[in-house]
């Protein structure tokens, strides 16, 4: 492969997109099968004590306990990433969430060890989450950073992708190892998609290693170092002097940071224990959804690009409060059409539009100084205040009131927070990235 200093600016880019694409497909890939495993299986096999009912709800619980790892991952990353670069803190983030999947698919269940189990389980859980916590900032931020100019929406949708295509794949190799494996996935089929994390993780690796680091930050370094001014921690100066935009960023994922797992995980696990239908039904929802998802992510980050990172947000919130109870509707008829119909019409739509713009306009929000940091932390804060237990609490409230209309506010009353939360914000998307926040005052903090 040929190194950076040999390669036109353009290739540059393109190879840098793709490294941090490519990244967040097999870490959410990684997120995915472990998401996947709790709906389906981790209740019998680590919580067999337990009712079923509250075995179910057990084992979508350890699934947020990753999210309470992922703000201690967005400081921490984002103290190096600011500090010591973009790419040397991907490759961290990617090697301890490789190992902690792999691990998890030889940890031994209840049966075996007991007590420990789920124990161990918790924590590569945490490990999980401790490392996605600054996966998708960093991800995001050498997409934006190098992305020509007028196209940072577009560019910052591809690290987007990483989610639903590690999604799609994830639950393609659940599919694929229960076919496989049969009656007897519950033994140690569904061991197989982790064990397959390990190819997949090589993979990224060697491509993550051979990306380059971000201008943006190299500029700003030198810029630094030729003006020898003292470079603060990143961590201290964006609480001082970024409360605003950190504050917008927190709340302005309130649309799709609990949703998505309500319309994948949660469904997934509602059609299966609660309507009693077949598994595949929930699976086949989740990867067209998904597919669908991939196609359409870019598709609104470009059109980010043309009408602005706010109009494209606040329309994507719009459809999603519109659609929230038809879609419910859809997937309580049983039918796999309607199954399959409800989960791709929220991702292809409501959620893919608010999800594409956010990577250009939290990149937006804040200085080079402060940018993982910031946009880390806010990303990841949001994801334990709301999207870590939301599977859990979907199927408490379920089991509380008979049906679905308590999740049918929640996803109503959380998109409003966002789009009330984006609209504080200011247009972004004709701003200089090397000039955001440059001639700020600490007393200002303009977004």
């Amino acid at each position: 492969m040929a190194t950076t200093a040999s390669l036109t600016p353009d290739q540059v880019r393109r190879r840098t997109l793709f490294s941090g694409t490519i990244g967040a497909i097999v870490e959410w890939y990684e997120y995915t099968v472990y998401a996947t495993a709790a709906a389906l299986v981790f209740g019998t096999l680590f919580f067999p004590a337990l009712d079923p009912g509250v075995s179910q709800i057990a084992a979508l619980a350890t699934f947020g306990v990753g999210f309470v790892a992922r703000p201690l991952g967005a400081f921490v990353s984002g103290h190096l990433g600011d500090r010591i670069g973009r790419k040397s803190t991907l490759i961290l983030t990617f090697a301890i969430m490789s190992v902690s999947t792999a691990l998890i698919g030889l940890l031994p269940t209840y049966e075996t060890i007991g007590f420990w189990a789920p124990v161990m389980l918790c924590i590569l859980r945490l490990a999980q989450g401790f490392a996605v916590g600054g996966e998708w900032g960093g991800a995001a931020i050498i997409a934006v950073e190098n992305a020509p100019k007028g196209r940072r929406g577009f560019y910052g949708s591809f690290p987007q992708i990483g989610v639903s295509s590690g999604l799609l794949l994830g639950t393609a190799a659940v599919a694929l190892s229960g076919a496989i494996s049969g009656d007897a996935f519950t033994s140690w089929g569904w061991r197989l998609p982790f064990l397959m994390s390990i190819v997949l993780a090589a993979v990224g690796l060697y491509i993550r290693l051979n990306a380059a680091e971000s201008p943006e930050f190299l500029a700003e370094k030198a810029r630094q170092e030729k003006e020898n001014q003292h470079r603060k921690a990143p961590i201290p100066e964006l609480l001082a002097n970024h409360r605003k935009p950190l504050l917008i960023a927190i709340f302005g994922r309130f649309a799709e940071a609990g949703n998505y797992y309500l319309f994948t995980v949660f469904v997934l696990s509602y059609v299966t224990s609660t309507l009693k239908v077949p598994q595949h039904y929930g699976l086949t929802a989740v990867m067209v959804g998904s597919a669908l998802n991939i196609a359409m992510i870019p598709v609104f980050g470009h059109v980010s690009d043309r009408i602005g990172r706010k109009k494209t947000f606040l329309l994507g919130g719009a459809a999603i409060i519109l659609t929230a109870w038809p879609i419910f509707a859809l997937v309580q008829t049983g039918q796999m059409w309607a199954i399959v119909l409800g989960v791709a019409l929220f991702l292809a739509l409501g959620h893919a539009m608010v999800y594409a713009p956010l990577p250009a306009l939290y990149c937006e929000l804040f200085p080079t100084t402060v940018r993982y940091s910031g946009i880390s932390v806010g990303y990841q804060m949001a994801s334990i205040l709301l999207a870590g237990f939301m599977p859990a609490l979907a199927g408490a409230l379920v089991l509380w009131s008979g049906g679905t209309w308590p999740v049918i506010l929640i996803v109503i009353a959380s998109t409003v927070i966002a789009m009330t939360s984006i609209s504080f914000a200011k247009e972004t998307k004709d701003l200089d990235l090397a000039t955001i926040g440059r001639k700020e005052t600490p007393a200002s903090s303009k977004v």
